[in-house]
């Protein structure tokens, strides 16, 4: 099905400028590469459709190449696309690793393929056999895994990965057929997770224990999107996820494809959806297990050269314009989607894939840079087909992307000139929160900016908001709560210590979060464990730590226990989502801007219908504080930060209604607006 974008025209002066060009008129001198993106991606999806019959079936490659069973031949078929090579082999248990013994017969277009009868593999080629295939090039012959195998298992000695062949008897029972993403996700709240390091425990985590222990967790919070990272296969653990080996394969570590399935099964059916974290910017360069030079040639799947190496990541680079290496990467997002029942996909490493120079070292101030030489076309045609297959696949899917250059229309439909993506990360945010926190001192934030930043995002284009994420969990940076408490997260969390830097750090991580949600966009991310102020980062298991899990993992006792003040800001996190979810806040359209106090340090805005009131001053309560409203009536607290549950004073009586008066000939309310607090009001008549 191709989608439905506007005729290219013959005299593009006298054509109705794209719907991308009309919401921003800056973009008219570009207009002619806009449409030269749709035109080819125009030719692009008519050649599949010749070829194939239409893009679904395009991209239905893992079908037919890897190991694939042919019920009605009995029997497995193995291929594999190695254009390069010399000879191939299929080798493993059920041959005795006898390179010889099971060659491939070379075909069309650069595919091998064999065979592999049930009357003479049945009892040799069952579920659980190990296998690899191994490559003869002219550079010699190595043992290779295969490029879209369904599951890699790891040698607990010898460390080394192989093939495993996976035919449970008895197919997984899906129970979610009545979920539907639009019903249950009207503003995506998502929970970024990592399933290994979920467990209070000192070792990896499972799939299984996911479900039973996480989920029920997530769904208390409020969160209706589970982001789940590093569940594409990878060899080294502490890569967080992002050096995949395997674009087909679950994650092993933490269970089989079956446990994956029931995890995104519970969720389901627990109104939350299932975005995977992809990564299609790049490719560990490893060869014993990835793709790297797999057919000798030095390219096949990435560029060849210094353009397939990635300066900042040593990682292997796709070569986005050959046809296979599409059809490659538009089968994996298929598969995921079908085979896994994923709601969507968090692009990661966009800003990567959109230029030749990657974003190193970069610097976005202009939109020349946007559309000029540096821009890789062909991984926008391939961002293009990807946002359109997903549409066919699963019309309801999400689509967010990792961009921090801000190209234009990343976020809007291909149709109007985009390139058919949902969502962006605000990735600003939490580098703006953590530079603030980091060199500047309460007393001379600047609300201006403050307001700039949180605010500041492309009409039209819809943004995921965050004030942390992985990346500032991660050693070598802090997390919010550790930036703002330091030692004394340590020392002073027992709810009856009155230590006042603890005070100080709490309120603020309060505020910062409520500003985040409530100014930054039109959804909302939070990392597994910061909706409690987790005092600790996230270091997986390496030499420079004896390869010890203890901070690969997150510590939900000091949440759940009543002594102590994490408690204050998971009911927070709680209230906050609440509020959230019940007044849409995020489909509110943009907040307006009310007042900005310098001197009170008091930021006030109306959003979704609602008043937020941010008093950030360090020691200043001013009584009767009036300020501009939009609207007359009467007005009552939904949300306090100095709630007594939240940590805070109780300094505001919720009980009263607050009522407008005329004053400079405007609606003006007066409130008690105390250091360090938030409010949310709600006009009620």
């Amino acid at each position: 099905m191709t989608p439905d974008l506007p005729t290219a025209p013959g005299a593009t002066e006298t054509a109705p400028a794209l719907p991308l060009v009309q919401l921003d008129p800056w973009l008219a001198p570009y207009e002619p590469v806009l449409r030269r993106r749709q035109q080819r991606l125009r030719q692009r999806l008519s050649e599949i459709t010749t070829q194939c019959g239409s893009l679904t079936k395009f991209a239905q490659a893992h079908q037919r190449l890897g190991l694939n069973y042919d019920a009605r031949r009995r029997g497995y078929w193995f291929r594999e696309w190695a254009p390069a090579a010399e000879a191939l082999f299929l080798v493993g248990d059920f041959n005795g690793w006898d390179r010889q013994a099971t060659p491939l017969t070379q075909g069309p277009e650069g595919v091998w393929e064999v065979f592999l009868p049930d009357k003479d593999y049945q009892d040799r080629l069952t579920h659980h056999s190990l296998y690899k295939v191994h490559v003869v090039t002219h550079k010699g012959g190595k043992d290779r895994l295969p490029a879209t195998l369904r599951r890699a298992v790891q040698h607990p000695e010898t460390k080394d990965f192989a093939a495993q062949v996976w035919r449970p008897e008895t197919p997984f029972a899906w129970t979610d057929q009545k979920f539907r993403v639009p019903n249950f996700v009207r503003e995506p709240l998502i929970y970024e997770a990592h399933v290994g390091m979920a467990l209070e425990a000192d070792r990896v985590g499972s799939y299984l224990e996911f479900a039973a222990q996480i989920l029920p967790r997530i769904q208390a919070a409020g969160y209706n999107c589970l982001q789940l990272m590093a569940v594409m296969e990878h060899p080294y653990y502490g890569s967080f996820g992002y050096h995949v080996a395997n674009f087909f394969a679950v994650s092993s570590r933490f269970g089989t494809p079956e446990e994956l399935k029931h995890l995104i099964n519970e969720a389901h059916n627990r109104g939350i959806a299932v975005l995977l974290d992809v990564v299609h910017s790049h490719a560990v360069k490893n060869e014993a297990e990835g793709l790297a030079d797999f057919d000798g040639s030095g390219g096949q799947y990435f560029h060849e050269g210094a353009r397939g190496n990635h300066p900042g990541w040593d990682s292997k680079l796709f070569d986005y314009g050959k046809p296979e290496v599409q059809q490659f990467l538009l089968s994996n997002l298929r598969y995921w989607l079908e085979e896994f029942h994923f709601d969507g996909f968090r692009f990661d490493g966009i800003t990567s894939m959109l230029y030749h120079h990657h974003g190193e070292g970069v610097s976005f101030g202009s939109y020349d840079q946007y559309f000029g030489p540096e821009v890789d076309e062909d991984a926008i045609l391939y961002l293009q087909l990807a946002a359109t297959l997903v549409r066919e696949c699963k019309r309801s899917a999400l689509l967010i992307a990792e961009d921090m250059s801000g190209m234009p229309g990343l976020c809007r439909p291909i149709a109007e000139g985009g390139i058919g993506f949902d969502f962006r990360l605000a990735m600003g945010i939490p580098d703006y929160w953590i530079k603030l926190l980091k060199h500047t001192r309460d007393e001379d934030w600047n609300l201006h900016d403050l307001w700039y930043t949180l605010t500041n995002r492309r009409l039209g284009e819809k943004t995921v908001a965050y004030a942390e994420s992985h990346d500032q969990a991660l050693v070598g940076d802090k997390t919010l709560a550790h930036w703002l408490l330091d030692k004394a997260i340590y020392e002073h969390m027992h709810k009856d210590d009155a230590d006042p830097i603890t005070a100080r750090g709490i309120a603020l991580h309060k505020l910062i979060r409520l500003a985040t949600l409530s100014l930054g966009g039109e959804a909302y991310l939070n990392f597994i464990g910061n909706e409690f102020g987790h005092p600790e980062w996230v270091d997986f298991p390496r030499e420079g730590n004896n390869w010890s899990h203890y901070f690969a993992r997150r510590q939900w006792s000091l949440a759940d226990n009543p002594d102590l003040k994490y408690q204050y800001l998971l009911n927070f996190d709680r209230a906050m989502i609440k509020l959230a979810k019940s007044a849409r806040v995020l489909a509110g359209g943009p907040a307006h801007e009310l007042n900005i106090d310098s001197h009170n340090q008091v930021l006030i805005f109306e959003r979704s219908h609602l008043i937020f009131v941010f008093s950030f001053h360090v020691e200043r309560s001013v009584p009767d504080y009036r300020f501009y409203v939009p609207q007359p009536g009467r007005y009552r607290i939904l949300l306090t930060s100095d709630d007594a549950d939240f940590g805070g004073f109780q300094r505001i009586d919720t009980a009263l209604t607050y009522e407008t008066f005329e004053e400079d000939g405007v609606n003006k309310l007066s409130l008690y607006v105390t250091n360090r607090t938030a409010l949310v009001l709600a006009r009620v008549s």
